[in-house]
């Protein structure tokens, strides 16, 4: 239930980005969530569409973009496809996640005066 704390966090942080521009209101969110991050979509998108009322986001659309896990030898940066031994076969290094588990707010789309 962690998706609670995060969209607060969220909205707390739009609604002060908004404020600073003398925004109106606010049209759209994008954002990055990463396949390890932890945070389970659907329940980040419901607790969103729950907590908007009543601040500068209620009619903001929320745009996420999934981004895959992506493991590279932090030697000679092959590539270590999903699902393979994190392990680089060249270099005999432990893989080093390299994408896939960020979370960012990548756009905010505002209405200015």
């Amino acid at each position: 239930m962690h998706e609670y704390s995060l969209v607060q966090s969220l909205l707390d942080r739009v609604e002060a980005e908004a404020r600073s521009h003398g925004a109106s209101s606010v049209r759209k969110i994008r954002l990055t969530i990463g396949d390890l991050s932890g945070v389970e979509v659907d329940l980040f998108r419901s607790a969103y569409e729950l907590f908007r009322e009543r601040t500068v986001c209620r009619a903001a659309d929320l745009e996420v973009t999934p981004v895959a896990a992506r493991w590279e030898c932090p030697r000679c940066q092959r590539r270590i496809a999903n699902g393979a031994f994190l392990r680089c076969s060249d270099c005999d290094r432990p893989a080093t996640l390299v994408a896939g588990d960020e979370i960012g707010l990548d756009r905010i789309e505002m209405e200015v005066a």
